[in-house]
């Protein structure tokens, strides 16, 4: 799926399953950015989808990885996070209090 499409699937996914019309995120955006999004016609900001997401009540990342699987349907969501602990990791060290 191409890029801008499969940001708009995933908001739009949430946004449904939220049981939210586009109108209800009048506190982030207009009805039409929203669409325009959904549509695939334009790309959010990193300010944008936490703002977003907060309307949804969902953590920025849910909507990124969503939108990530979207590109690469062959992508498992253990495979994606995997990827993603080893480069945090890799970068930042282990956190982790074990």
């Amino acid at each position: 799926m191409e890029r801008g499409k499969a940001f708009g699937v995933a908001l739009k996914r949430y946004r449904i399953r939220a049981g939210l019309s586009q109108e209800a995120f009048s506190t982030v955006s207009s009805r039409t950015y929203i669409s325009t999004l959904e549509r695939g016609l334009k790309n959010p900001t990193l300010d944008k989808i936490n703002e977003i997401a907060s309307a949804l009540s969902v953590h920025p990342l849910t909507l990124l990885t969503t939108y990530y699987l979207g590109l690469d349907d062959t992508q498992s969501i253990d495979d994606l996070f995997a990827l993603v602990r080893s480069e945090l990791i890799a970068v930042n060290g282990n956190t982790s209090d074990d």
